[in-house]
């Protein structure tokens, strides 16, 4: 695993190249509505495009993550699948219906069942390098899903320049960040990490809680600002010095949303002392958004370490996979 994250970079490069490549068998045309179907490595980097398109994309932009595809999905629909393996059961269930109510599909796979249908089906599949875990191939799916919205003329700016931004900023803050994750990892462990960001980088936090799940192997769990300042702020009522608190900030962030953090950071300093403040870098939102990424994908590695846990390992994952099978 640690080899896959030092390689986020490469594979950043490898992801552009990719893209670039790609000729489309899907002519362009309008939609009513895009919906990007995928579960756990392979979707994240849809909930991540979710919050980038918000402000920008004139028609919903939906993040489905289950077997089945919301009612709306008709032949004006783009239906974007990703699934890294090519054989997610739950994805493929989807990626059925959409073909069935004549959506234009576009795949995103390394293989597998997936792939073999959109060669039956003459469905346009993008293949991207196979053989590594879902979860540390986020660039790979989530740059082919941009080139996905640019051939369709869905974002008109050129991300590819913030891509290849990103790359530079990773390695040149490549050892600040291992000092950062080191660290940040040192005050994580022996806790239960608990992740805040503003809500138009809640796929970031999200990523980072996912991370902490398969890497580490613990629990964790994320809220946004402002609406945990609705509900769960209330719940910060005991004393508990085994909870830590990562707050995921931006120069950028909304003023409102700046202020609710530093009065959150205010109210729960009295239940524990373990807050931890992560600033981006970069002027992009891609720039920010992949050095987050590497960032937290060191910081959960680091913590599988002092966990003395596999990072690479998800047995459960595979025994639950084998039991669907065997139904």
């Amino acid at each position: 695993m640690k080899q896959l994250v030092t390689d986020f970079p490469i594979q950043l490069h490898e992801a552009l190249i990719i893209g670039q490549n790609y000729r489309f068998l899907s002519a362009k045309k309008s939609f009513s509505n895009v919906v990007l179907t995928g579960l756990g490595g392979s979707g994240i980097g849809g909930s991540i495009i979710q919050n980038y398109v918000f402000d920008k994309l004139k028609v919903p932009f939906v993040v489905n993550k289950d077997y089945f595809l919301p009612a709306f999905v008709n032949n004006n629909s783009l239906v974007i699948v990703s699934s890294y393996s090519g054989n997610t059961e739950e994805t493929l269930a989807a990626m059925q219906q959409a073909i069935k109510a004549r959506a234009t599909v576009v795949c995103i796979t390394s293989g597998g069942k997936v792939a073999e249908l959109a060669k039956k089906k003459k469905i346009d599949c993008i293949l991207v390098p196979a053989g590594m875990p879902p979860r540390s191939c986020v660039g790979y799916s989530m740059v082919q899903a941009m080139f996905v919205l640019q051939h369709f003329g869905l974002v008109k700016d050129n991300f590819e320049k913030d891509v290849k931004a990103s790359i530079k900023l990773i390695k040149d803050e490549v050892k600040d960040i291992h000092k950062k994750a080191k660290a940040i990892a040192g005050k994580l462990n022996g806790k239960l990490p608990i992740i805040y960001a503003a809500a138009d980088f809640e796929g970031v936090a999200v990523r980072f809680r996912q991370q902490i799940n398969e890497n580490s192997k613990m629990l964790c769990w994320h809220h946004v600002i402002p609406e945990m300042n609705h509900n769960e702020l209330v719940g910060w009522r005991d004393k508990d010095k085994s909870k830590a608190v990562v707050i995921l900030r931006n120069d950028d962030d909304y003023e409102r949303v700046k202020l609710r953090m530093d009065l959150n950071k205010q109210i729960i300093k009295k239940y524990t002392p373990n807050i931890i403040e992560i600033t981006s870098k970069g002027k992009s939102y891609w720039e920010k958004v992949f050095y987050f990424i590497h960032l937290t994908d060191w910081v959960s590695v680091y913590l599988a370490d002092l966990h003395k846990q596999d990072a690479t390992e998800v047995k459960v994952i595979d025994f639950l996979k084998g039991e669907l099978a065997k139904a």
